[in-house]
């Protein structure tokens, strides 16, 4: 039986972790966006369909299957090739324990600001809980899962990189980008260096979780953080 450190980082462990988050995100839209779903969805969310819908693919809610049905694909693979693919429910636990460790890091690595890694402004306290859970999901979807691994292998197709390499130079490349893409778009805030700087650190710190430990522990630690934050605005009036 595989260790909690390898078993914990394998897109099977992943997708089974990522599911209740992937739920609650897409029940909590249909609750509260009536006709302004495109607004409080997550803007990695809309971004990613906006691309599917250009070419004709997918609408409004048909990226979620699809983006299930990936995730289902990758999870049926990975079951398939293992000899051993009994499901510890342990280590689900100790994946949600980890991912709030992490979340904590992430918060008091930026404590001195406070700033929120999406833009909850001007919308009510249940939009923003929904939109950190799609925060996590998305966003690191997007920005580490894809991003990433497009980077890297670009980087590896161009240079003839060593691949670990590569990616690494992608994650740097991806933080520049996740933090520009909190200033694009209708919604997005006015540019600032610092709040920049700030969004790029917490974007290397969020990118070197993501190649450490996968994609699940880094989506729910993205979330979490973000909860944390609005808990904290709340409750000192921020």
């Amino acid at each position: 039986m595989k260790d909690y450190f390898s078993l914990s980082k394998t897109p099977f462990y992943s997708f089974v972790f990522t599911v209740p988050l992937f739920i609650l995100y897409e029940i909590g839209v249909l609750a509260v966006a009536d006709d302004d779903i495109y607004i409080l969805r997550n803007g990695a969310d809309v971004f990613l369909r906006q691309i599917l819908e250009s070419f004709g693919v997918m609408g409004l809610y048909g990226f979620s299957g699809l983006l299930f049905l990936g995730f289902l694909g990758t999870f049926m693979y990975q079951r398939h090739t293992w000899e051993d693919t009994t499901l510890n429910s342990n280590t689900l636990i100790s994946m949600l324990f980890e991912s709030i460790f992490w979340a904590i890091v992430l918060y008091f690595s930026l404590a001195h600001v406070m700033v929120t890694l999406m833009n909850p402004i001007g919308i009510m306290m249940t939009q923003q809980v929904v939109l950190a859970l799609g925060a996590g999901l998305y966003e690191e979807f997007l920005f580490r899962v894809l991003l990433i691994a497009g980077i890297g292998a670009l980087l590896t197709m161009l240079f003839q990189w060593n691949d670990s390499f590569a990616k690494w130079i992608g994650m740097f490349l991806s933080a520049i980008i996740f933090s520009l893409f909190h200033f694009m778009g209708d919604f997005g805030d006015d540019f600032h260096f610092n709040i920049f700087f700030i969004r790029f650190f917490a974007g290397l710190i969020l990118g070197t979780l993501y190649m450490l430990r996968g994609f699940g522990i880094t989506a729910y630690a993205h979330s979490i953080y973000d909860l944390i934050v609005l808990t904290r605005m709340t409750t000192i009036g921020y």
